[in-house]
């Protein structure tokens, strides 16, 4: 990687790695805790975990997205094809509508289906939509639409991952790891 360009910096590189960690702690979860003659106990434990991590993620990602908007991210390698800058892209907007749609989906699905989401409930936070069967259907209708399309885009996104970081060995993985940016701190 150029020594002109650190890449990203500390706090979206932090922001980056506590949401990778929580989302690829959640997709085993949520694809577990569904299953049919699942034990009711590590079912309930496992809804419990994925509610209260997916309220948590709101905040994060929210806040991930305004930093991204105001923090542009760093320039790909000039060695770079055209063709994977446009997969780049193409797959970082991807992962942020999905970062968006899936907590969004699961926060709606949960609340208007009148389930607890325990963390918030004990925070005595109202819930922020009301009760709706039809509502409750079609936000887990979206929720899992999107949890598919974030399991193959976020394959392709490890998959190029691991290519730059093992096979180019480019720089590319240099511009998220390791978590604190070398001499930056924002």
């Amino acid at each position: 990687m150029d020594h002109h360009d650190p890449g990203y910096g500390t706090t979206a590189r932090v922001l980056h790695w506590i949401v990778a960690a929580a989302v690829l702690a959640m997709i085993p979860a949520g694809l577990i805790m569904v299953r049919d003659g699942l034990d009711r106990g590590l079912q309930d434990v496992l809804f419990i975990f994925h509610k209260n991590l997916g309220s948590i993620l709101i905040p994060i990602v929210a806040l991930r997205v305004i930093w991204r908007i105001t923090h542009p991210a760093p320039p790909l390698p000039a060695t770079l094809p055209a063709w994977q800058r446009r997969a780049a892209r193409g797959s970082h907007l991807a992962l942020y509508v999905l970062m968006v749609a899936l907590p969004l989906s699961g926060y709606v699905r949960v609340r208007a289906g009148g389930f607890p989401i325990e963390g918030l409930d004990a925070l005595g936070l109202p819930a922020l939509v009301g009760r709706s069967k039809s509502l409750a259907e079609v936000a887990s209708t979206v929720h899992a639409v999107a949890a598919f399309a974030l399991i193959a885009v976020l394959a392709v996104h490890l998959g190029a991952a691991l290519h730059h970081a093992l096979i180019r060995q480019d720089g590319v993985w240099g511009r998220i790891w390791p978590p604190r940016a070398p001499g930056r701190r924002t």
